[in-house]
């Protein structure tokens, strides 16, 4: 959930959406509930997403147990045009995950907005660059830096400043400009 928090394209999240009647390696009459459904903004004309999450040792321990469920989520959601995908700690457990739990905590901040102006206007003249460089350019007084830089945070966390989230976010990280002012 928490890594679908900053991806616009995202619709609704529907956590254990449905259950899907399957059967079991000796023929016997099993339900399973997938995880959730991602949907995706219409214009996009990206299918939903059926899910599970699994840890990659829980694999190894009930591979026997877990195809049939797998296979049944995978046939459902063939059937209705959607994807099925299994989400284990690879995938889950990354940089960007990292990121999004950072910047979380700055993006409902209050944001003031003639500062938010000024941060955007001079991003807008530098167009590339890190969060050192634009607050060095923004204030002399290290003071005012350290007081901007939860606003930068808030910038990025709502998308009005770009940042590659799926690298370590730091004081040097490439930024840029997301609007024109």
């Amino acid at each position: 959930m928490e890594l679908t928090r900053f991806d616009s394209n995202i619709e609704e999240i529907i956590p254990q959406p449905m259950t899907i009647g399957y059967f079991d390696t000796q023929g016997g009459s099993r339900h399973y509930t997938p995880d959730g459904l991602l949907t995706y903004k219409l214009e996009l004309n990206t299918p939903p997403i059926l899910y599970e999450i699994k840890y990659r040792s829980d694999f190894k321990d009930q591979w026997r147990n877990l195809i049939p469920k797998l296979r049944a989520a995978k046939q459902f959601a063939k059937s209705r045009g959607w994807m099925f995908k299994v989400f284990t700690e690879k995938e889950i457990r990354t940089t960007y995950l990292d990121n999004v739990k950072f910047l979380w905590s700055f993006k409902q901040r209050e944001a003031d907005e003639e500062m938010t102006s000024y941060i955007l206007s001079v991003m807008s003249d530098l167009q590339e660059a890190d969060p050192a460089l634009l607050i060095a350019a923004l204030f002399n007084s290290k003071k005012n830096q350290a007081a901007v830089i939860p606003l930068l945070w808030n910038l990025i966390a709502n998308l009005r400043i770009g940042c590659d989230l799926n690298e370590p976010l730091t004081m040097h990280s490439k930024i840029w400009t997301r609007e024109d002012l």
